[in-house]
């Protein structure tokens, strides 16, 4: 076990808003009051919830969420579905309506939550059963074996951690891009939303879950698990979309995602950094 909450230390992020639990349409019988998580012992079949925020996304990023449906050793994949294009969130409707029976894992879809990742995050997190709580970008898909991975690590002792990732583009440059990414969350414990966060879901309500902020989110998340230990790193790859360096550009795409750490980690406020990146999710 790795350490414990410091005397004092408030443990739930500042200004952060209590997530409203939205709509919810699944298959598999009605709504329950979630089940206290808990650590993990060796050897112990943990359940993992996983969590999708997802907004207006295109058929290729619905394939990812389509995935999970045939990974049998998760408990249940929460969507939380704030999109306004009607195309969008008639795809969320055909996955959900191929769900059908008692089969694992339960696809459930969330809706009535307000556009941002956090805050869907956070409403996904509150109807979730499982003693872990997987977040999982749509354009993300997760290796074989994740579910097993993720068992392995937190009854080793860890509490939370991330995936290692790799950009689905061949161009040679993004495999010094993704190399990096790789590199830098081993050496700073900070993890970006892009390389699946796991974490107990004790601890993440514990720690208030996730700022209610419009960036950033991810990584002022692990800044506070840390103070839990360092993130467990597994090294099988989640594959995630290249979209941003293929639109942006890729020096100009690791000058703007280095420019907008550095004025975070400076104090400059997520609100302000989400208007000079453009569109935040």
């Amino acid at each position: 076990m790795h350490g414990g909450r410091r005397p004092g230390e408030s443990t739930a992020p500042a200004g952060a808003a209590a997530p409203r639990p939205g709509r919810c349409s699944g298959v598999g019988g009605t709504r329950r009051r979630p089940a206290q998580g808990r650590r993990a012992r060796e050897g112990e079949a943990l359940d993992i919830s996983v969590v999708v925020p997802v907004f207006n996304e295109g058929r290729d990023s619905l394939y990812s969420v389509a995935a999970l449906l045939h990974v049998p050793d998760l408990r249940e994949v929460i969507v939380v579905d704030a999109s306004t294009a009607t195309d969008s969130r008639a795809r969320v409707d055909a996955l959900l309506a191929r769900n059908t029976g008692h089969r694992r894992p339960r696809l459930q879809v969330l809706r009535g939550v307000a556009r941002g990742r956090a805050e869907q995050m956070n409403a996904g997190a509150q109807q979730a059963r499982g003693d872990v709580l997987l977040f999982l970008h749509a354009d993300t898909r997760l290796p074989p074996g994740a579910a097993q991975a993720i068992r392995r690590a937190l009854t080793k002792g860890s509490r939370w951690g991330r995936f290692d990732v790799r950009l689905d583009d061949p161009r040679p440059a993004l495999r010094i891009v993704e190399a990096a990414m790789n590199a830098r969350s081993a050496f700073s414990g900070i993890a970006t939303g892009d390389q699946a966060i796991f974490v107990e879901r004790r601890l993440f309500r514990r720690l208030g879950g996730y700022a209610n902020i419009p960036l950033m989110e991810d990584i002022e998340l692990s800044r506070r698990l840390k103070r839990y230990g360092r993130p467990a790193r597994i090294r099988s790859r989640v594959q995630t979309s290249a979209r941003r360096w293929q639109q942006g550009g890729i020096v100009r795409t690791i000058v703007q995602m280095w420019g907008l750490r550095l004025m975070y980690w400076l104090g400059v406020a997520p609100k302000r950094l989400a208007s000079w990146y453009g569109n935040p999710r």
